[in-house]
């Protein structure tokens, strides 16, 4: 009987858990089925989300998949057992099961939605590309006589969101266009430590985006929000940014998982604990250099994939498995027309800004991060292997 590796999830780390698997099939001559399951035909360059035009930004998981023989099952999973080694998933309105030999847990990160009063019927954001379409589309009817967007959330992509919104605004129409964002921290991108945080001032300052620090909103209507204190800021759209948890079905694991619900694993990306099952990208965490944990990112996540795939392979087939070890780290965070910024390191160096920074931003946002979208069948194998990538470029 043929075995089964199924991979859940076609974002960075699934899609790329289903390619290795299907190249660690063919290197080592195995007789092994690798079925991807998603509930969306797509595979979507999320990170590109807050940019003004998303034309570009899904690619077809068939158009990767079949050339390789991965098989793709879609439909919304829904429960899993890791005792029968069984995945339910609702497709066509019915409940189904498929089982595996093994399983890579890659759905992800969701963004985390607190019970904010009006959030959920008044609020945008860009975690998906639906939603991200959904706001695109609310900018473009915005009237033509002045607009306030609020922003809620100062990380990455919060002040990415809050960066390109006037020029979006622009593009709609509004010729004076007042951007806020919003945190709870005292000061906005303090996150990303002491030698950027004043480039990122810089940068909304520029671009005319008003700052908000140490503010909680309470609740959000169809007019803008409510603080914390009773203060109100007055907005046709509110967009919240703030913060991530991983996928609830990592409840399903019988292991203890972290503050943001993502589950141990090792360094070959195998469940502590779990004799079948490996997870991969946001739902999952370990000291990616030994050191720091992982983020929730496409920079971990694509390798985690690929090095997840190749082991579950490797595990079921009983050969040595391959640990993962990154020891560079970047963060390029996009800053509108202004340009970008490039820090290195966990203390996050600065090492360019503007439109230097912008270079490597577009050129990982629009190459980097891509599957071969060419069809080539070796092309896309070669692209799996489970190695890890050097840093992206530096321009200037």
């Amino acid at each position: 009987m043929t075995s089964r590796i199924l991979v859940l999830g076609g974002g960075f780390a699934g899609l790329w858990s289903a390619l290795a698997a299907a190249r660690a099939r063919e290197m080592l001559g195995a007789d092994i089925e690798v079925t991807l399951l998603s509930d969306t035909p797509w595979h979507s360059i999320r990170v590109r989300n807050y940019e003004a035009d998303l034309s570009d930004t899904r690619v077809a998981l068939d158009s990767v998949l079949a050339p390789v023989g991965v098989q793709r099952l879609e439909g919304t999973v829904t429960g899993i057992d890791v005792a029968r080694r069984i995945v339910t998933h609702e497709a066509a309105r019915a409940s189904q099961e498929i089982g595996y030999d093994r399983l890579v847990f890659a759905l992800g990160s969701r963004l985390a939605r607190p019970p904010i009063p009006g959030l959920s019927r008044h609020g945008f954001d860009v975690d998906t590309y639906e939603a991200a379409m959904r706001l695109n589309a609310h900018i473009a009817k915005l009237s033509t006589g002045g607009s306030t967007v609020l922003v809620v959330g100062g990380g990455l992509t919060g002040i990415e969101a809050a960066a390109e919104m006037p020029a979006k605004l622009r593009a709609a129409g509004i010729a004076a266009p007042r951007v806020i964002l919003a945190d709870h921290a005292p000061r906005i991108g303090s996150d990303m430590g002491d030698e950027a945080v004043p480039v990122i001032e810089e940068a909304l300052q520029a671009l005319g985006v008003e700052r908000r620090g140490g503010v909680s909103v309470a609740a959000v209507d169809a007019r803008g929000a409510t603080l914390q204190g009773g203060e109100r800021i007055e907005a046709e759209t509110v967009v919240w940014c703030a913060g991530m948890r991983a996928h609830p079905l990592t409840a399903a694991f019988p292991v203890e998982r972290d503050r943001l619900d993502r589950l141990p694993v090792d360094a070959t990306l195998k469940i502590r604990g779990l004799d079948a099952e490996f997870a991969a990208g946001d739902a999952a965490t370990f000291p990616i250099d030994g050191i720091h944990g992982c983020v929730m990112s496409c920079q971990h996540g694509r390798p985690m994939g690929r090095f997840a795939g190749h082991n579950a392979v490797c595990d079921l087939l009983h050969r040595p498995m391959l640990p993962l070890s990154i020891a560079w780290y970047t963060t390029i965070l996009d800053l509108g027309t202004w340009g970008a910024l490039y820090t290195e390191g966990w203390e996050r160096k600065l090492v360019s800004r503007g439109a230097n920074a912008k270079q490597t931003k577009e050129l990982i946002n629009r190459e980097r991060i891509y599957p071969p979208r060419s069809g080539d069948r070796q092309a896309i194998l070669d692209a799996a292997a489970p190695t890890v990538q050097t840093p992206p470029v530096k321009f200037g």
